[in-house]
């Protein structure tokens, strides 16, 4: 098989099996650049050709070259590889997984890139994970945001308002506070900024030094939505769907069903004549449709 190919089936095999999942363990000997924590979520697996990027929630981004003798095998946990182990560059394990890539020879991480690290950006938030961290000021910032018309969930990952919250925790609260991910932040009004807030630190600091997310005990695996795309939600029974959000397109994990908060309002389009008569709403409709039937004949 080319090798194309073959990378690109073992990063749809990575992909499938590592995506919304945290890492326990991470190895890479040789490695240039910064190591993903623990207990951080993969969000994506992408393959150019022979190069295989692996994106984590922390915004760290591992980049392997395979080369034509190495390569990407998965194996679940306890199972025998098929290659020695002296030859692993890169190992990750999650609680079902381990991921390994063998005989390859580029291993290197660099961070995504964030344009709030610009000095223009303004100074960063306070960090969550610290105790004395003022969550009014998170609050303050975040319902004066200076884009207004941002969803809260983008302004909710922008450092210059808090620190300490990633995708996963994003997704995690913008749930348990029944929050729209699409609500425009202008929109947001003052207590429930505290409530994201006050959400985001009490879930932080319960999993600052465990190795595995745990935001809802009572659902297998830990986490409400994140990772259980096209699974009922726990709360309401609707469906959690996936989509992809912002310019970066971080994967966002959401109950359309109970998240309702805030919720936007479609776009009427005045400038068609049909809308500028119908109501949106059906007694609207069957009040326009009334006039119309029994109107006198000109």
């Amino acid at each position: 098989m080319p090798e194309g190919d073959a990378n690109y089936r073992a990063a749809a095999e990575l992909r499938t099996a590592l995506v919304g999942k945290t890492i326990s363990r991470f190895d890479a000997s040789g490695m240039d650049g910064p190591s993903p924590q623990l207990g951080s979520a993969v969000e994506s697996v992408v393959c150019h050709g022979k190069h295989i990027e692996m994106l984590f929630d922390d915004g760290i981004v591992l980049h392997t070259q395979t080369g034509f003798r190495g390569g990407w095998h998965l194996y679940h946990r306890g199972q025998k590889w098929r290659t020695r182990r002296h030859l692993a560059r890169v190992i990750i394990e999650t609680e079902e997984w381990v991921a390994v890539a063998f005989r390859v020879p580029l291993v290197e991480t660099y961070r995504e890139f964030d344009q709030t690290r610009h000095p223009r950006a303004g100074r960063r938030g306070p960090d969550l994970t610290n105790l004395e961290a003022d969550l009014h000021e998170c609050a303050s910032r975040l319902f004066h945001y200076d884009k207004p018309n941002a969803t809260i969930a983008d302004a909710m990952l922008d450092s210059r308002v808090m620190g300490g919250i990633t995708n996963v925790y994003r997704c995690e609260v913008l749930w348990s506070c029944g929050i729209h991910p699409w609500a425009k932040v202008s929109e947001v009004p003052q207590s429930t900024c505290l409530d994201l807030v006050l959400t985001s630190a009490a879930q932080l600091r319960a999993n600052q030094y465990s190795p595995v997310r745990v935001t809802a005990p009572d659902v297998p695996g830990g986490l409400a939505v994140y990772g259980r795309n096209g699974q009922k939600c726990v709360r309401c029974g609707d469906v959690i769907r996936l989509t992809k959000m912002g310019e970066l397109a971080r994967l966002l994990y959401w109950c359309p069903g109970c998240q309702v908060g805030c919720e936007p309002y479609p776009v009427r389009d005045d400038s068609d004549p049909i809308a500028r008569t119908m109501d949106s709403h059906p007694a609207g409709s069957q009040f326009i449709g009334d006039i119309l039937r029994h109107r006198p004949a000109s």
